[in-house]
Formats: structure tokens, sequence, C-alpha cells
């Protein structure tokens, strides 16, 4: 209980200090991400502050791993985070194909799949293992992607990324059998992203690019399949449930309309929501208060009753509907 809170605050202050090192060299290097027609910011910001993210969360995985010599459990992890680092870096600096990115991906989620225990099942032993950890895969490779589609507006994903990080840590010391690395990183993510947080806050001084956001929602996925296969799969559904629900249902209507889904969009939930309000603050404030009443609702479910995570579609649905409010304030 005391060194969760001393990694949070030393991460965070080491984060931030990182981010004001990395904005002088993208500005330097002119690694800007200049707004266009479907842009939410007005002027050029730095893009790539997600590398001090990740320097910061790797120092504290690396030391952790050389104290405790768990080097080689989580090697497989590490590389697949390497690699997402890599593209990802080299994708902000200049767009690689989706072919290429898209194969990193996979790879990646092989790697972590490959970490798993064998003998955990990610849906509790209802499929076969092969077929658990294909459907587990691609569930994983989806949500590395949704994540980055959600990284569209100041404070969005650092807020997502402390939320369930929090509520990792939050379930984790409740349910007693969760490994003692996933605390570590997940109090790592919470300090590294609350650094970030403090250059993202609106107006913006610095992105985090797609060197934060793919890599982000690889290991908060990761941190979801260790809660799913210690036994806790409704709560790792239920925990990102906003993130599922806006990015898939907007998908599902670009696919429906035929529109070319894979490109950059202004027609998520969040995105009409910031541009009716004049401002992302309040879109972002709703969903941390929306995200807090799924920690409470995933906390009650697992100390009183499973079946309360039913309610937690309907808090998400309430945070559309105001969502869908605010983007109607301008019209």
């Amino acid at each position: 209980m005391f060194i969760i809170p001393l990694i949070i605050i030393l991460t965070a202050a080491l984060s931030w200090f990182i981010c004001g090192v990395v904005r002088k060299r993208l500005l330097a290097a002119s690694i800007l991400d200049n707004p266009n027609e479907r842009s939410m910011h007005t002027a050029p910001v730095p893009r790539g502050g997600g590398i001090a993210i990740w320097l910061t969360i790797l120092a504290v995985w690396i030391a952790f791993d050389l104290y405790t010599q768990q080097i080689t459990e989580h090697l497989l992890l590490l590389v697949a985070v390497v690699a997402l680092i890599i593209v990802s870096w080299l994708d902000d600096k200049k767009s690689l194909p989706a072919r290429e990115r898209f194969a990193v991906h996979i790879l990646a989620v092989g790697l972590g799949l490959a970490s798993l225990p064998t003998e955990q099942f990610v849906f509790q032993g209802a499929l076969p293992l092969w077929l658990d950890r294909v459907v587990a895969g691609f569930a994983w490779l989806w949500f590395i992607n949704l994540t980055n589609f959600m990284d569209g507006i100041d404070g969005i994903t650092g807020a997502q990324t402390v939320h369930m990080g929090i509520g990792f840590v939050i379930i984790g010391l409740l349910a007693g059998n969760i490994p003692e690395f996933g605390f570590i990183l997940a109090c790592a993510m919470i300090g590294a992203s609350i650094g970030f947080l403090i250059w993202n806050w609106h107006p913006a001084k610095l992105f985090m690019g797609d060197v934060g956001s793919i890599p982000l929602g690889f290991i908060l996925g990761y941190l979801m399949m260790v809660l799913a296969s210690n036994g806790y799969l409704g709560i790792a559904i239920a925990l990102p449930l906003y993130y599922v629900f806006d990015a898939s249902f907007t998908l599902i209507r670009r696919i429906l309309k035929k529109k070319k889904f894979w490109e950059a969009h202004r027609e998520h939930y969040y995105q009409k929501a910031a541009l009716g309000a004049g401002s992302p603050v309040p879109v972002v404030i709703a969903i941390i208060l929306a995200n807090a009443g799924l920690l409470v609702l995933c906390m009650a479910a697992l100390t009183l009753n499973i079946w309360l995570l039913l309610l937690a579609p309907l808090l998400v649905e309430g945070l559309l509907w105001y969502l869908k409010r605010l983007s109607n304030l301008k019209e």
C-alpha cells in the first residue's frame, strides 16, 4: 500500500520532466501535428510526447524486472512493446503503409498472448485453449487500434489510461490474486499519464502521437487480459466500456454508410461533443465521471454481486446521451 502511491508520484514527476525535454526536441525537429479539416486543434502542436510516457514506464518496468530477476518472464511482452514504440514513432515522423503497421500489431499481440500462462483461460474455460487465444487476440488487436482512434481531443487518452490503471490496481487489491508485475506496470502507467496530462490538458502543448496511443492500447489490453485470465472477465470488459462503445459503434456506422472507415474523421461521439461545446474540457470531464461510475460498478460487482455489471452499458448509454446533447449545442 505504501509503494503504490510512491511509484505513482515519482513516475508522474519523471514523466512531466521528460515531457518538457521531449517537447523542446520535437519543436526543434519540426515534428508537429499541423491542423487540417479533420483536426480538433487550430494551431501546430508537437507530436510524439508518447516517447516521454514510455521512457518513464520502461524505466520502472526494467528496474522491477532487474530487482526481482524476472527479465525472462516478461521478455516477450517487452519485445512487443519496443517493436510497437519503434514502428509507431516512425509512423509519427513519416507515415508508414497501413499494412506494415498492422503486421507489427499482429506480431505484438502474438507475443503478448504467448506471455500469458497456458493454464489460464481468458474466457474462463468456455472455449478450448486455441480458440480462447484466437478470440482474445482479435479483441486485443481491436483494442490497440480503438485506443488510437479515440485519441482525438486534448486529455482523453491520458485520462482513460489513468482510469484503467487505477481500476486495475483497485480490483487487483480487492481480488488478491493478481501478479505483482501487473500492479507495478499499472502504477507506472498511471503516473506517466498524469505527468503527460499536465502538458496535454486543453489547450494542449504536446500530443502523444501513435508512439503513445498504440503501445498504451497494447499494455492496457494486456492488463485486461490479466484480469480476465484470473477470473474477472466481466470487469475486464466493463472498465474500458466507453472507449469500446464509442469506437465500435462509430466504426459500424461508417461501414454501413460505405465510408472509408480507415481514414481519419470527426464522427466519434466525443469529437462531435467537443465541436458542439467549443472545448474538449466538458467532454473529458464527463468521460472521467462516467469512468468513475464504471469503476464503482466493478468494485460493487466484485464485492457484492457480479450481475451489477449489467448496469455498465446503461451508464455508458447515459454518457453517450450527454455527449449527443453537447454536440447539438451549436446546431
